[in-house]
C-alpha cells in the first residue's frame, strides 16, 4: 500500500490547496490582528490608568507569556492528540480571553486577560504551519507556508485600520478595537466541518484507518479540479514510533534544534519589540498619535509584499538563503531607521525594516516544520516558537527599561544587532531543505522509547 506520503506528493497545486491555504490562513490573520491590537490601544491604556513605562512594557509583553505557554504546549498537544482539536480550541481561547479583556476596569485585570488570550494565539499560530506542510506537496510547500505567514500581515494591517479609525473615536474607543478583535471565534464553526485531519498524523500515530479515510476526502477534493489523479508509488507505511520534547535533543536533531531556537530567538525579540512599540515610539518622537498611527499603517503595509516575496523565493532561492538575506536586509534597514530624523527616512527605513524582517519569517516558518519528522514536528515547531516568544516577551520590557536611557537610536541599534545574531546561526548550522520530500528530509524511526534521559545529547 502507498504510504501518505506518497500520495500527497503526486497532488500537484490545485484549487483545493489554494482553499486549504485561505481555510489556515485566516486563522494567522486573526491572531495576527489580536496580537498587533495591543500596540494600538497601549497609548490609550497608559494615559486611563496612568501607566509607567516599565508598566507599559510589561503589557506589551502580556500576549508573549501566554503565547509561550500556548506554543509549547500546543505543539506537543498536536503531536499528542491532533493538529485539528488543537487549532479549534486554541481559536476558542483567545476570542473570549479578548472579549473579556475589553471590559478591563484595570491594568492588572487587562493583563492577565490577554496573558491567556495569547495562550490562544501562540497555540494556533504554532500548529497551524505544520498542519498545513503537511498536507502540501514538497514542490509547492515552500510558496504555501510562505504565503500562510504571509496572513500575519492582513492582520496586522487590519490592527492598524481599526486602531487608527476605532480607537480615537471615542473614550472607550479601545473597547470597541477589542470587541471587534474577538469576533473570530464563530470561525470554529466552520473550521469543524471544513478542515481535515492530518493524514500524516493519523498514519504515524498508527491509525491507519481513520489516515486512509481523511486522504480520500482530501483526493475526492482535489480530483474536483484535477480529474483522477496517478496512482501513488507503493511504499510501504513508515513504522509507528514514539517522540518527545527529549528527542528534539537527541545527536540526529540536536544541531537543528539549536539552530532553530537561535533562529526563532532573534526574529521574534526583534519582530515584537519593533511592532509592539512602533506607535508609541513615534508619538515619543514628536508624532501626534494620529500620525504615529497613520505611520504605523504604512509600515505594516509593508509586511505584504515582505511576506510575499519570501513566499516565492521559498522555493527559488531555498529557505536558508532567503532567511539570511532577509535577516541581513532588515539589519541594514534598522541601523538605517536608527539614524532617521525626518518624517520621510523614519517611514521609509521602517517600511524596508518591516518588510525584510516578516519575509524572513515566512523563510523561518517554512523551515521549521521541515527539520523534524511527523511524530515530533509539531513539538518541535511548538518549542522553538515557545523559545521565540522568550525574546518577544523580553523585547516590550527591555525597550521600555532602554528607551529612557538610550532613546530611538539605541534601540534600533539593539535591532540591528539581533537579527545579525539569528542570520549567521543559520549560515553556520543551516542546511538547505528546498523541494525535499518530508520523508526523505527526515528518518522517521526515531528512537521508541527517548525518555531515557541518557539518549539526550
Amino acid at each position: 500500500m502507498a504510504n501518505i506520503g506518497a500520495r500527497i506528493e503526486r497532488i500537484p497545486d490545485n484549487k483545493y490547496n489554494k482553499g486549504l491555504l485561505v481555510k489556515t490562513g485566516i486563522g494567522n490573520t486573526f491572531d495576527s490582528m489580536d496580537i498587533a491590537m495591543v500596540a494600538f490601544v497601549l497609548p490609550s491604556i497608559i494615559g486611563l490608568w496612568s501607566l509607567s513605562s516599565e508598566q507599559a512594557g510589561l503589557l506589551g509583553s502580556s500576549v508573549l507569556i501566554g503565547y509561550l505557554f500556548g506554543a509549547f504546549f500546543s505543539g506537543w498537544l498536536g503531536d499528542k492528540i491532533g493538529r485539528k482539536k488543537i487549532i479549534m480550541w486554541t481559536l476558542i481561547i483567545y476570542s473570549l480571553a479578548t472579549l473579556v479583556s475589553a471590559f478591563s476596569g484595570a491594568w492588572e485585570h487587562f493583563f492577565w486577560m490577554r496573558v491567556i488570550a495569547g495562550i490562544g494565539t501562540g497555540g494556533e499560530s504554532a500548529i497551524i504551519a505544520p498542519y498545513l506542510a503537511e498536507l502540501i506537496a514538497s514542490k509547492y510547500r515552500g510558496k504555501y507556508i510562505g504565503a500562510l505567514t504571509g496572513f500575519h500581515s492582513f492582520g496586522y494591517v487590519a490592527a492598524a485600520i481599526i486602531g487608527y479609525i476605532v480607537v480615537p473615536a471615542s473614550e472607550n474607543g479601545w473597547r470597541i478595537a477589542l470587541i471587534i478583535t474577538a469576533l473570530p471565534i464563530f470561525l470554529v464553526l466552520y473550521w469543524r466541518r471544513a478542515l481535515p485531519e492530518s493524514p500524516r498524523w493519523l498514519e504515524s500515530s498508527g491509525r491507519l484507518e481513520q489516515a486512509e479515510q481523511e486522504m480520500r476526502k482530501l483526493e475526492q477534493g482535489v480530483e474536483k479540479y484535477t480529474g483522477k489523479l496517478p496512482e501513488p508509488a507503493e511504499i510501504a507505511p513508515p513504522q509507528v514510533t514514539k517522540g518527545s520534547f527529549f528527542t528534539l535533543w537527541n545527536k540526529k536533531y540536536v544541531k537543528r534544534t539549536i539552530m532553530i531556537y537561535i533562529l526563532w530567538f532573534s526574529v521574534i525579540f526583534s519582530y515584537y519589540g519593533f511592532f509592539t512599540w512602533l506607535p508609541t515610539l513615534l508619538y515619543k518622537q514628536g508624532f501626534e498619535i494620529s500620525k504615529s498611527f497613520l505611520f504605523s499603517i504604512l509600515i505594516y503595509v509593508a509586511q505584504i509584499p515582505g511576506y510575499f516575496s519570501a513566499a516565492y523565493l521559498n522555493d527559488v532561492l531555498g529557505r536558508k538563503k532567503l532567511i539570511c538575506t532577509y535577516l541581513g536586509l532588515a539589519a541594514i534597514s534598522a541601523f538605517c531607521l536608527s539614524q532617521a530624523h525626518t518624517s520621510s527616512t523614519i517611514l521609509i527605513s521602517g517600511f524596508f525594516t518591516s518588510l525584510f524582517m516578516v519575509g524572513s519569517m515566512a523563510g523561518m516558518y517554512t523551515y521549521t516544520p521541515e527539520q523534524y519528522p511527523t511524530i515530533i514536528r509539531s513539538t518541535g515547531t511548538g518549542s522553538a516558537s515557545a523559545f521565540g516568544r522568550i525574546g518577544g516577551l523580553l523585547a516590550p520590557i527591555y525597550i521600555g527599561y532602554m528607551y529612557p536611557i538610550f532613546g530611538f537610536i539605541g534601540v534600533f541599534l539593539m535591532t540591528t544587532g539581533v537579527l545579525l545574531i539569528g542570520m549567521v546561526s543559520t549560515f553556520i548550522l543551516g542546511t538547505e531543505t528546498k523541494a525535499k520530500m518530508l520523508d526523505d528530509l527526515n528518518d522517521d524511526n526515531v528512537d521508541k522509547d527517548d525518555s531515557d534521559l541518557n539518549k539526550v545529547v
